[in-house]
């Protein structure tokens, strides 16, 4: 991998479901940082007060980025706080997303957990082995937690005793609870159940219910239909505002 490239590149083409013709081509690393920023806007909406007002980002890449701004999108954000092992990444991350919410001031960290004791609402976003957050349970009451950085076996981003803190997992997809190292192996080392571990869809529809006051926790791995979807709303909406290129043959 090339440093200070993207993780995930590569482009999507959407084809006509019926015909199989091409009907558009996107790039395949926004498209995928845009349908993974709203799927973890959907996590804050529905695991958190809408009261909240400050959060922090873990991790100031692509996806860490998408992160904070669809956060902001559903929750009236008035401070960000932001933490990176690499420094170098946080004014370039002030000034685009300044561009977005101006009015949102963003406050660099020196150590995790002055992020997490400022923040309601914790978002992780990177590709770590061993867990970013420390682990230690007084700091985790009431707090939300959304983790999108794991996404093979070998990765972990949260403490065994964030695990033992909470009475309800959410996940994007049922296969997440065989991708991910960070619900692997608290189901393998019986920090969690998996009777615990519910799917997004459950809070939506309201089969599932979760206290505001609690600590909660949100983790997504992401599939092809999110890219689908998305892809087939951006193409739709595109026609009708008359914007792209058009190619014609």
């Amino acid at each position: 991998m090339v440093k200070g490239k993207p993780v995930i590149n590569g482009i999507v083409i959407l084809n006509d479901a019926e015909t199989g013709e091409p009907l558009a081509v996107f790039n395949g690393a926004k498209l995928t940082a845009v349908r993974t920023g709203a799927v973890g806007g959907v996590g804050v909406r529905y695991l958190s007060d809408p009261s909240i007002n400050t959060a922090g980002i873990i991790g100031l890449g692509v996806q860490g980025f998408h992160q904070a701004i669809f956060a902001c999108a559903v929750r009236g954000i008035q401070k960000l706080y932001v933490y990176d092992t690499d420094p170098g990444t946080i004014e370039p991350f002030k000034e685009k997303f300044s561009l977005y919410y101006p009015r949102v001031t963003v406050e660099a960290v020196s150590f995790v957990t002055d992020l997490i004791k400022k923040s309601e609402l914790i978002v992780t976003a990177t590709t770590s082995k061993t867990p970013v957050i420390p682990d230690d349970k007084s700091l985790f009451s009431g707090k939300k937690f959304i983790g999108f950085g794991t996404y093979k076996p070998d990765m972990r981003e949260f403490p065994e005793s964030l695990f033992r803190s909470l009475e309800q997992i959410f996940i994007d997809t049922g296969h997440a609870l065989a991708e991910t190292g960070d619900l692997i192996d608290p189901l393998k080392q019986g920090w969690i159940r998996e009777d615990q571990v519910f799917t997004m869809g459950k809070l939506i529809m309201g089969e599932r219910k979760i206290d505001f006051s609690g600590t909660n926790l949100f983790k997504s791995v992401g599939m092809a239909l999110f890219d689908l979807v998305v892809s087939d709303f951006i193409y739709r909406e595109a026609k009708e505002q008359g914007i792209g290129t058009e190619v014609e043959i």
